[in-house]
């Protein structure tokens, strides 16, 4: 081995040996380090506080690499994703997936089912029917949506925990996992990071925040909550906790002199005709990102009760298009 690899690792291990009997908490050792790298498609930014950079650099590598590994299993536009594997295939046979998948769509049923259909990750074909609604400026026709609306539906997946597969109900279906991935990628980032000692650390990755330990002398991380706009309305310090804003407030297409927004309510299979940004504070990633993205469908009266029922505290911006 050579000898600054040998370094790295002996650096690395007595940081895990002080960790675990909380000698590396002492603020006074601690410096802010900023790494970013694109993943998921979006810039992914992790903040933390360490004894010095190699560290911090070694440490983030490893979790910018299990967001990598996440987004191989998870990516809708990988065709030889786990997921798209899945699509392909899981109608013919129960199909075997790995720990990580199954747990997140497991959660994604779950929330479908505990916010009526407003959450559903087999929106796929709708979706692609609204982007190219967006690029001709025509809406889809009821035969189109019609066809659509026989591959869309929580309940044509069927899970087997005890054997890990997937069942699909119906051939060409398409999931997609962009309103619950990138929360649960943050989540296991965050995990990589306290194994090696880091817990003082944030995790951003587009609209979705992870948050461990708060920074050296401070309360918590400060946090912004966004106007209609796009601007921070108030701040708040936050610790320990995930943070999430979804919103239709930029992408949208007028048809027939009415606004229908990017984001489809899997319930109809149209766009939203309102403005709405709903930011949501919840005990992970997972959970808030999945959430804001229920929420934007259910509207502020419905939306939150549900926000309730999960432990999160949500933030509206609402008004027609």
């Amino acid at each position: 081995m050579a000898r600054s690899n040998r370094r790295t690792l002996l650096t690395l291990l007595l940081v895990w040996f002080l960790a675990t009997v909380n000698m590396l908490d002492a603020s006074s050792t601690l410096k802010r380090f900023e790494f970013r790298k694109v993943l998921m498609g979006v810039v992914a930014r992790i903040v933390v506080y360490a004894p010095d950079r190699e560290i911090a650099a070694w440490a983030c590598s490893r979790a910018f690499q299990r967001i990598a590994d996440l987004e191989d299993l998870m990516s809708d536009y990988r065709p030889h994703s786990e997921l798209m594997r899945l699509c392909a295939e899981g109608h013919l046979a129960p199909f075997r997936v790995s720990d990580d998948l199954f747990f997140v769509l497991q959660r994604a049923l779950e929330l479908s089912q505990r916010s009526n259909g407003a959450f559903d990750i087999t929106v796929g074909p709708f979706v692609a029917l609204w982007r190219r609604a967006r690029q001709t400026k025509q809406l889809p026709s009821e035969e189109e949506l019609h066809q659509a609306r026989q591959l869309v539906g929580w309940d044509k997946i069927q899970l087997d925990p005890e054997n890990r597969t997937v069942k699909l109900a119906v051939p060409n279906m398409k999931l997609d996992l962009g309103g619950i991935a990138k929360g649960y990628a943050a989540d296991c980032a965050l995990k990589v990071l306290k194994r090696f000692g880091l817990s003082r650390a944030l995790i951003e990755l587009g609209g979705d925040i992870v948050l461990g330990d708060p920074p050296p002398n401070r309360k918590g991380w400060r946090i912004g909550i966004l106007d209609e706009k796009g601007k921070p309305e108030k701040f708040l310090e936050l610790t320990n906790c995930a943070v999430s804003t979804s919103g239709s407030t930029e992408q949208f297409v007028e048809i027939g002199n009415r606004r229908y927004a990017h984001i489809v309510d899997p319930r109809t299979g149209l766009g939203l005709t309102k403005l709405v940004l709903v930011t949501v504070i919840a005990k992970d990633g997972i959970t808030a990102d999945s959430l804001a993205t229920a929420l934007c469908v259910l509207g502020e009266k419905e939306g939150r009760k549900l926000a309730e029922a999960y432990g999160a505290i949500a933030f509206f911006r609402e008004r027609d298009l």
